[in-house]
């Protein structure tokens, strides 16, 4: 004979509890509709780099601070951390070979044949992003597998038209 349950609120709570072990955070994450952007600087003889990072949010307006998360892992990492500042290019939706070009491996010539302009500080913006920020760093902050920058915007500006959206593993417009 089978165990005898008092309260069946309780075998939903197991029943969810089972589903939650079996959805990976990553799987879970990519229900949630984020923006697409580069985050960019230039190394200490001058070189472009950047990668595709989606973990950007606005952190506060007085002062003017946003945040991107960077796997440790990453070869652009620790360029940009000594950089001491960098920029962020939203991408537009006609963009998605630049996302894909930033997120593939080697991070070697990523900039080769992508248009880019550099930002009052002199770090590169996307050409045709819908928009961008030049940021130095704030703080860093070291969060599990990845470092946290927080950036306070110093310049900024808004392209044309819709951003490119990354959802349940496909980008798309922000537009139908």
């Amino acid at each position: 004979m089978g165990k005898l349950r008092a309260d069946p609120l309780e075998d939903r709570d197991e029943e969810r509890q089972s589903e939650a072990k079996e959805a990976s955070l990553r799987s879970v994450m990519a229900c949630f509709p984020t923006g697409v952007t580069v985050v960019a600087a230039r190394d200490a003889s001058g070189d472009p780099l950047g990668l595709t990072v989606n973990s950007f949010t606005s952190v506060s307006l007085e002062p003017p601070l946003v945040l991107v998360c960077i796997g440790h892992g990453s070869s652009s990492h620790d360029p940009i951390v000594e950089a001491g500042a960098f920029t962020v290019s939203v991408l537009a939706a006609t963009q998605v070979d630049v996302a894909l070009r930033f997120a593939s491996r080697p991070s070697e010539g990523r900039f080769e044949e992508v248009g880019w302009r550099p930002a009052p500080s002199g770090h590169p913006v996307i050409e045709g992003a819908a928009a961008w920020l030049d940021c130095v760093m704030d703080e860093i902050i070291t969060a599990g597998d990845h470092s946290i920058l927080l950036g306070r915007t110093l310049a900024s500006g808004i392209g044309e038209g819709p951003a490119l959206v990354f959802h349940r593993g496909v980008m798309s417009s922000t537009e139908g």
